[in-house]
């Protein structure tokens, strides 16, 4: 039977990212459990199911998004990921506002992917152990389209279960970022805090 071609490619883009994810939180975590990560991402869905269908407008949703990413996500690991090199030459307070920059920006990026699930809702599937932690599948199932697979990556190495990672059907968060962020500083000749004042309204 042939390859499905977009399969394939999808499952080899998510193994990459999966690694990536090992590289910036290495080993596996032995205290989180698979039920503590499946419960963490059914709680996080609970509550973006409950903002996407909320009727609230875009603004507000964006405000409650920020917040669900504070609450659920490792957002200064990923932040850290993002920014790569430049982090380690960063002062206590350009990572800090940095760090606040860039959920905002996840806020409102993501934010706006999260608002074309209006109608439909995202459902657990299972969850895996994987290098870096736990893998959590979920299905998104639109009122209107053909469902598609969202995966968490879930760890405690930072003292704390949080989400440090997200697939839509394959592609990472963290890769992604990791591209987009470092684009956006070249294209500011490596000035950081021109890059924290423009995350501030960047999406």
């Amino acid at each position: 039977m042939p390859n499905n071609p977009t399969l394939t490619r999808r499952h080899a883009l998510g193994t990459l990212a999966v690694a990536f994810g090992a590289a910036i939180l290495p080993g596996a975590s032995l205290a989180l459990t698979e039920t503590e990560a499946s419960n963490l991402i059914g709680q996080m869905v609970d509550d973006l199911n409950g903002i996407i269908n909320s009727g609230r407008s875009e603004s507000a949703m964006f405000s409650e998004f920020e917040a669900l990413f504070a609450k659920y996500a490792d957002v200064p690991i990923i932040a850290q990921s993002a920014l790569g090199a430049a982090w380690r030459g960063a002062s206590a307070g350009q990572r800090n506002s940095y760090v606040a920059a860039f959920r905002g920006y996840m806020a409102r990026k993501y934010g706006k992917r999260f608002r074309e699930f209006i109608g439909g809702k995202i459902v657990v599937t299972g969850t895996q152990l994987v290098k870096s932690g736990y893998l959590v599948s979920s299905v998104v199932k639109l009122s209107n389209g053909k469902p598609f697979e969202v995966e968490w990556q879930v760890s405690d190495k930072s003292g704390r279960n949080k989400m440090f990672n997200m697939f839509i059907e394959g592609i990472s968060l963290l890769a992604t970022e990791r591209t987009e962020i470092g684009a956006m500083l070249d294209r500011r000749n490596g000035n950081l805090n021109q890059l924290i004042e423009d995350l501030k309204t960047a999406s």
